[in-house]
């Protein structure tokens, strides 16, 4: 296992994240893992043994399950909590009150002490927006955010599912009026679907964002279940819960070059997957969403694939994006300048 830096902080995370949103299975989220806590115990022992210091959760998992059998599993197995690196979320609706969900004062403010009660911890390490609140001033979630970093409950912020410019507006803001900035974007990435090298991946790299990712495997379309003919898929989880969005033929192709460089490297599809990830420098973890030991077993060797300069080529050539405008024209206009 590596440790990476996350953004532009000292903190060191392991370039592989345990994900949560399989434990418990309360609600609509049956659909993702109805893990029970013995399950969750043996998946969060199986990756700290690997070298895993990274596990992130939300407060909607499971309507705040989640969030209680990690904390438990943690102190089930009696990990030394100084040694992990904890990330949840918050946005989402957690009551019917309309003042149950987003991103003003009084929500966050109230969520991070239901999430600490239900972790059972004193801090939180990455307190992540889950998403943007377009009903909420930006500022004024920022000033919240930053009010929880001074307070000690909260060690590091982050930012999920922003655009590009939401995120820009965010990092001038915290820089401008010296407030916390977001550390890292958790964010969905994978070789089925590249949107985020259009705008995003270049607003990270230019701040000094950590990249989390999430559904690497594109909702399991890339775990090596599927075919182009459909077979070998039932019971898998896209079966009941279609998401992320794909454009399949364009994925297909991508499983089609995988499956044979799984035969070549004596490896899986998933594997694979999980490790061009690895080997792209904007990534600085990658969030593994196991229902089974086997599943994590398989994920945890990504970190041992080594790709040569004309594999990662064929995968790059296989899903790279179309031509899109400005991209396009700014390769064009830019050209000169790169010589």
């Amino acid at each position: 296992m590596k440790y990476k830096l996350l953004g532009n902080t000292g903190l060191k995370v392991s370039e592989l994240c345990l994900g949560t949103m399989t434990f418990g299975g309360k609600g609509r989220w049956t659909a993702i893992g109805t893990l029970g806590q013995q399950a969750v115990d043996d998946l969060v022992r199986r990756s700290v043994e690997a070298g895993v210091n990274f596990i992130d959760t939300a407060n909607v998992y499971s309507e705040g399950l989640s969030e209680e059998m990690t904390g438990k599993a943690v102190r089930n197995l009696g990990l030394k909590r100084e040694e992990l690196v904890i990330a949840t979320k918050v946005r989402g609706k957690m009551t019917e009150d309309p003042n149950g969900a987003g991103l003003t004062r009084k929500h966050i403010l109230h969520e991070v002490d239901a999430s600490l009660k239900r972790l059972g911890m004193d801090f939180i390490d990455l307190y992540q927006i889950h998403g943007y609140d377009e009903l909420t001033p930006l500022e004024e979630t920022l000033d919240v955010l930053d009010g929880l970093v001074k307070s000690g409950k909260v060690r590091y912020i982050g930012c999920s599912n922003l655009a590009a410019w939401q995120i820009m507006k965010a990092m001038a803001h915290s820089t401008h009026h010296r407030k916390a900035k977001f550390a890292s974007l958790q964010a969905y990435y994978t070789l089925a679907g590249r949107d985020l090298e259009r705008e995003v991946v270049p607003v990270l790299k230019d701040q000094g964002l950590g990249l989390m990712v999430w559904s690497p495997l594109a909702g399991g379309l890339l775990s090596g279940k599927y075919t182009r003919s459909g077979e070998g898929a039932v019971g898998s989880r896209r079966d009941t819960f279609d998401f992320p969005p794909v454009n399949r033929d364009r994925a297909f192709d991508v499983v089609e070059v995988l499956q044979q460089m799984a035969k070549e490297k004596q490896s899986t599809v998933a594997r694979l997957a999980l490790a061009w990830l690895l080997h792209q420098p904007v990534v600085s973890t990658v969030i593994l969403g196991a229902n089974t030991m086997e599943q994590l077993n398989d994920n945890l060797k990504a970190t041992e694939v080594e790709f040569t300069q004309a594999e990662l080529l064929k995968l790059d050539e296989v899903s790279k994006l179309p031509p899109e405008y400005p991209g396009w024209m700014l390769g064009f206009q830019g050209a000169d300048r790169k010589k």
